[in-house]
């Protein structure tokens, strides 16, 4: 939940990272606005937003209306402009120079460095979390199979005589399995009801702080599939982590 957070922040901040493209002076307006089905079909390019030379001034003026001198600058000495919103951050220097291709496109600009540093901080999170998943899971199957193995161990005696009256190896495996089952789906369930609680209280503070930037992903928007892969690792954990135990240490 943490990644999936902290991926939710990173992609806000990826969709705030525009290209913008400025129209040709030598353009006429009807030819500036013609311009957009075309910048719209660039690939890697999500949407765009015509901004005309005159909205931009008001713009302008309002970022800096504590200042009387920019009352009297004329529009015309700005240019249309389009706000270009990509699919992927990663591909910004790709669409720059393919943006800068297209007939009535004067400049391109893009934020290249603050483009990269998104895409490095994701696929940061993005390798953290599958390394801290893949240790916890070796963690889990350690723990279930050792588990298992004691289990198995203090029942030796009782498989022993079993097969001597004549039991088969899969008579005796699925009560094992079994049990690996039944631990690991209430593991799962446990699991997912701590990180529901705990979720849950960390979220509302955060959210209760004015002060805070950070967004909070709903539980419930995730909540099926987290449910989902804890149901699915706790019964995988559980199966494998008994089957490992009795092909290991038990000669059936």
């Amino acid at each position: 939940m943490i990644a999936v957070n902290i991926n939710e922040i990173v992609g806000d901040l990826e969709s705030d990272n525009v290209i913008l493209a400025y129209v040709d002076k030598n353009l006429t307006d009807v030819e500036a606005r013609s311009l957009g089905p075309t910048l719209r079909n660039t690939p890697n390019v999500l949407d765009v937003t015509f901004v005309s030379r005159e909205e931009a001034l008001e713009n302008f003026i309002g970022q800096y209306s504590d200042n009387g001198r920019y009352e009297d600058v004329d529009s015309t000495w700005l240019r249309h402009r389009y706000i270009i919103f990509v699919e992927d951050v990663a591909l910004v220097a790709e669409t720059q120079q393919a943006l800068k291709t297209i007939y009535g496109v004067a400049t391109v600009n893009a934020n290249l460095k603050v483009a990269q540093g998104l895409v490095t901080v994701r696929n940061i999170v993005s390798g953290v979390s599958v390394v801290i998943v893949a240790v916890l899971l070796a963690i889990s199957l350690f723990i279930m199979s050792n588990t298992i193995k004691l289990a198995t161990f203090e029942r030796r005696e009782e498989i022993a005589i079993m097969k001597m009256v004549g039991a088969t190896n899969s008579f005796i495996r699925w009560p094992f399995i079994y049990e690996g089952f039944i631990l690991g789906i209430a593991g799962s369930m446990a699991a997912f009801a701590a990180l529901l609680g705990i979720y849950g209280l960390v979220a509302s503070r955060v959210i209760s702080n004015e002060s805070s930037f950070i967004t909070v992903v709903p539980f419930s928007t995730v909540s099926l599939p987290v449910f989902i892969v804890f149901a699915l690792i706790g019964f995988g954990v559980g199966v494998g982590g008994s089957s490992m135990a009795l092909n290991k240490y038990l000669n059936v």
